[in-house]
């Protein structure tokens, strides 16, 4: 009789707390003792020379997502959550969209016919309110927090989604009650309908222009007046994919005052700059690199470490948001040639998140390995009501690891990633550290590259309530 299903022995475990040599025990899906000279298993892994780390969380990712009348995501739930599993993740958090008109509970079984069935990496969904009725925000949106769908996302722009300021106070008021947690996409709905159009009669229509029409103060002035509303409202809030200074300093401004204002930031506003939506020559390449907020500048990067290291943010996602390059649908279509507000919006990175991260991060001495543990899994876990299930390596955690090889160099490129996009904007990228082995509750999922789970491994997760979220909310 062995004692354990599965014991790995040799490296180094790392948390967002802890740095140590043992080996850890695994039994029915779940980590039952992290120690030394643990008893035999029934399968053994030789970690020699790697980092055991908690699997990834990426709390930003949008699977299987349908735009009004736009183009068709490149991912869904299978080939999404196989990237996501080849670069070292465990768990992803998509979005369920309320299409205006359309309520919200229909709208969150809409996804799970998408997603049950078809995820090898477990998850879970964030709401996404574009029409908050009374009926949603008084009957749905409360119950559907009680069932586990405890965070929601709210947009101050895009056509399709974009809410009044009544409305987000509405809204913030309606998460203090029912103790949800509010992610915020923070940029001026009529600044950049403005800027479109003056653009557009100027003739700079090239992808480049996309993000000349929401710059830094656009995004600043939507994340103060989100920050102003949560402070009216007394809730908590979660600013999500800041860009660059001016939105981060609104940012550490609230904190400072001692509100209760969480932020992320996500891989290409440390890898990526506005100059990559130029392509060659100003054609129509530099859409691969079209997303929102757009990329900034070189010093930008700058700006978002100072505020990872002095803890402006909590979390490091991906917003990964597939679309294909070429074709009908593609950010290189006859009609996305004609303006860059045709350009579909968004990018591919569940894959590289960890990666880019660890290697301009920890290898680059910018942060601590724990640090990186910290912003890539453990913080989204307690933040989104996942801790202690999900986000470190103790005993009673599942076990979701990632085994990293910290001196392994890789360069980024298409034809290595499992995504659906037919590119990735990080092509050439060379990088130090790389998964090399993903497990989820115990099952290999991944080996040096090759994914080995199948369609169903993964598992819907009923999230508690953050708590941020709780603390002075009117609920259980």
């Amino acid at each position: 009789m062995y004692e354990f299903d599965l014991v790995i022995r040799g490296g180094t475990v790392v948390t967002a707390a802890d740095t140590v040599r043992a080996e850890v025990g695994i039994r029915a899906g779940r980590i039952v003792s992290v120690g030394e000279k643990l008893g035999a298993g029934a399968k053994e892994i030789d970690a020699s020379g790697l980092l055991v780390m908690p699997g990834g969380i990426d709390s930003h990712v949008h699977l299987a997502q349908p735009s009004s009348g736009g183009p068709k995501m490149a991912d869904g739930f299978e080939s999404g959550t196989r990237s996501a599993i080849a670069g070292g993740n465990t768990t992803v958090l998509p979005f369920a969209l309320q299409p205006r008109g359309a309520g919200l509970r229909a709208s969150v079984m809409e996804y799970h016919r998408e997603a049950d069935g078809n995820a090898l990496a477990d998850y879970g969904f964030h709401l996404i309110i574009s029409d908050p009725t009374p009926s949603v925000l008084g009957q749905e949106l409360p119950s559907l927090v009680d069932e586990g769908y405890s965070s929601f996302k709210v947009f101050m722009t895009y056509d399709d989604l974009v809410l009044t300021d009544r409305q987000l106070l509405e809204v913030f008021e309606s998460a203090r009650t029912c103790g949800a947690l509010v992610m915020v996409h923070c940029e001026g709905y009529d600044a950049i309908r403005f800027m479109t159009e003056r653009l557009e009669r100027a003739g700079k229509t090239a992808p480049y222009y996309h993000g000349v029409s929401r710059p830094q103060s656009v995004e600043r002035e939507a994340t103060h007046r989100a920050i102003s509303h949560a402070e009216l409202t007394d809730v908590p809030i979660m600013v999500v994919h800041v860009s660059g200074r001016e939105p981060m300093e609104q940012v550490r401004w609230a904190q400072h005052k001692g509100l209760r204002i969480l932020a992320e930031t996500c891989t290409q506003y440390v890898a990526l700059t506005a100059d990559d939506l130029k392509g060659l020559n100003m054609d129509d390449s530099g859409g691969k690199y079209v997303c929102s907020p757009p990329p900034r500048d070189k010093d930008s990067w700058e700006a978002i470490w100072e505020g990872i290291r002095t803890g402006v943010f909590q979390t490091f996602s991906s917003d990964h948001c597939p679309y294909y390059f070429e074709g009908s649908e593609g950010k290189n279509s006859d009609k996305a040639r004609t303006s860059f507000r045709w350009v579909p919006n968004g990018i591919p990175g569940v894959e590289v998140r960890m990666p880019i991260l660890y290697s301009k991060g920890v290898v680059e001495g910018r942060i601590t390995v724990n640090e990186f543990v910290a912003l890539t899994s453990t913080n989204h876990a307690r933040i989104y009501g996942l801790y202690p299930q999900k986000g470190s390596i103790a005993p009673g955690f599942d076990a979701d690891i990632v085994l990293w090889d910290p001196n392994r160099k890789e360069t980024i490129r298409q034809e290595i990633m499992h995504h659906g996009s037919d590119y990735t904007p990080y092509e050439g990228m060379t990088v130090t550290g790389w998964p090399v082995m993903t497990l989820l509750r115990g099952k290999v999922m991944m080996q040096d590259g090759r994914v080995t789970g199948e369609p169903g491994d993964g598992a819907f997760l009923r999230r508690g309530r953050s708590p941020y979220a709780i603390a002075q909310a009117n609920c259980p």
